[in-house]
């Protein structure tokens, strides 16, 4: 049999990479097998399974596309109270366009690891078009974003849930109310941070102006009716567990008169906004943001 060519991960795009490598890379990064048995079990499913395994982990000085040091924004971390979370203290990374404000205001959630460099980037690129943005890190009360993904995923897993969401709240009601917030708020995240942004929708009814949640679990149908804000829905095409709840959800959002839009990117996986691994797909990634983009200024600038 002759040798299989052995492809750097670097080089590898979304098309080189066997399906059954991004559902292990699915269950991974969702917690439910660890680093190593997806690695284990991608070099078995199929040739070359290691380096698809291996690409897919994020290297994230791809994913900078507004850099902080940008002269159209200013960003800094700030510190500001959580009654109730899971420390009481909360941190965040405020970013604001350039001038004095106010600015319409976007809350960015991150996904199930905390704070990392790509979602601090998705800050910045909100504040690139004129709203101030904040993008809480959840670890915080444990030490803060460790500087790599896998930790970060074990930290998060092991807070109590409903105070690392309460932690999330204030952080909203924190940005709202910031002086350079001129009142009204939306909310964006991605994986944990979508289904985060769909409570945050419920909790905060009217408070909250729009919501954009990213591939995101669905907010529990008896909580719908206390929707208020716009939502935006994006989906992934490959993405099984979070779209089987979008019936349930699309017939609670009618039900209730909740106004709505959902998109489905074709041929994209969970995660596809997230520039930092192959899992991106540019096209779905550009227009879902013009969309999110397009649904803030309409509803929230």
């Amino acid at each position: 049999m002759p040798d299989q060519p052995i492809l750097e991960p670097q080089a590898l795009t979304q098309a080189d990479i066997d399906q059954r490598v991004f559902d292990l890379y699915d269950e991974y990064c969702h917690g439910r097998i660890d680093r190593r048995s997806f690695l284990a079990q991608a070099a078995v499913v199929t040739v070359g399974g290691l380096a698809m395994a291996e690409a897919l982990l994020p290297r994230y000085a791809r994913a900078q596309t507004i850099s902080f040091t940008d002269p159209r924004i200013k960003a800094t971390y700030v510190t500001y109270p959580s009654p109730g979370g899971s420390s009481g203290q909360m941190r965040g990374y405020l970013v604001q366009p350039a001038g004095n404000g106010p600015f319409p205001a976007i809350l960015v959630i991150h996904e199930n690891r905390g704070l990392n460099p790509y979602v601090e980037d998705v800050a910045r690129r909100v504040a690139t078009e004129g709203f101030v943005a904040l993008a809480p890190d959840g670890l915080f009360p444990v030490g803060g974003y460790p500087g790599n993904d896998d930790d970060g995923r074990t930290l998060q897993a092991k807070l109590d849930q409903v105070k690392l969401r309460t932690d999330m709240a204030n952080s909203a009601r924190f940005l709202k109310a910031h002086q350079l917030s001129n009142g009204k708020l939306g909310a964006t995240g991605f994986c944990w941070g979508g289904g985060t942004t769909n409570f945050l929708a419920v909790t905060m009814g009217a408070d909250l102006q729009a919501a954009v949640p990213y591939y995101g679990a669905a907010a529990e149908t008896a909580s719908v009716p206390s929707i208020k804000a716009p939502l935006l829905i994006q989906y992934a095409e490959n993405d099984e567990r979070i779209n089987a709840m979008w019936p349930a959800y699309e017939a609670a959002l009618k039900a209730a008169s909740v106004p709505y839009q959902m998109f489905t990117y074709p041929g994209t996986q969970h995660g596809f906004h997230n520039n930092s691994t192959p899992r991106y797909q540019e096209a779905a990634a550009k227009l879902s943001w013009e969309r999110t983009i397009d649904h803030f200024k309409k509803y929230v600038a």
